[in-house]
């Protein structure tokens, strides 16, 4: 089965502490369940929320472990043709 492909219209809905997508390497991440368990803490994911965060994402230098637990939160693609050019 195809994954789901999400425009930035949909994804920029979910920025909130109870209902958080994020965008990272053309992919599509609910981390809602994941806000409490962040190492960092809930705030830096939810300043990414709702937007690409792949620069944030990356910048971090997260282990292989916390790239492969993301696997879990995937819910599909980007539609990066619909990601604005100021966000």
């Amino acid at each position: 089965m195809a994954e789901k492909v999400y425009a930035f219209e949909e994804v920029v809905k979910h920025k909130n502490k109870h209902d958080c997508w994020l965008i990272i390497s053309g992919k599509v991440y609910d981390v809602t369940a994941f806000l409490e368990d962040h190492p960092g803490g809930d705030d830096i994911l939810l300043e990414s929320a709702g937007k690409d965060a792949t620069s944030e994402f990356e910048d971090i230098g997260h282990s292989k472990d916390a790239q492969d637990q993301m696997k879990g939160f995937l819910i599909g693609d980007f539609d990066e043709s619909t990601l604005p050019l100021d966000n």
